[in-house]
């Protein structure tokens, strides 16, 4: 099962935002210990690398860039995926090319914070907890 990582689950390791980082860092480790490939669309890097700008000196913020790209594949953004992501159903053009992204590079999978966002997806989308509930039966 090939899981894509929405950016928000990212950002809750990376700035270890106290509700959520638990459970987005047991997803990590999963991945981590090849449980499952995790995935993460190319955009994520890139909005990722500009948040963590803010937060942190350059240094740290590129190698927390470069564990990314050790840890997950990269579901890339092209043509196809962008033009399929104009005619989604998804309104909000990011999440449509995070969908189409992922689904071109073969994720069955889906692990946001915001489900609802994603309720036209053709892919299956889960919460961090949910996902870890299920994997764990």
């Amino acid at each position: 099962m090939r899981v894509l990582f929405d950016t928000n689950v990212v950002l809750d390791v990376l700035l270890a935002r106290q509700s959520f980082v638990n459970a987005a860092s047991e997803l990590f480790g999963l991945v981590e210990h090849a449980q499952f490939p995790g995935l993460l669309c190319a955009t994520t890097i890139t909005t990722v690398d500009y948040l963590l700008m803010q937060a942190m000196p350059r240094p740290n913020a590129h190698q927390a860039l470069r564990k990314l790209l050790e840890l997950f594949e990269i579901a890339p953004v092209n043509r196809a995926v962008l033009e399929e992501a104009l005619k989604s159903k998804i309104t909000d053009f990011e999440d449509a090319v995070l969908d189409q992204a992922g689904r071109l590079a073969g994720a069955e999978v889906i692990v946001t914070r915001n489900q609802k966002d994603f309720r036209h997806s053709s892919l299956r989308i889960l919460g961090p907890d949910e996902f870890l509930s299920s994997f764990r039966k």
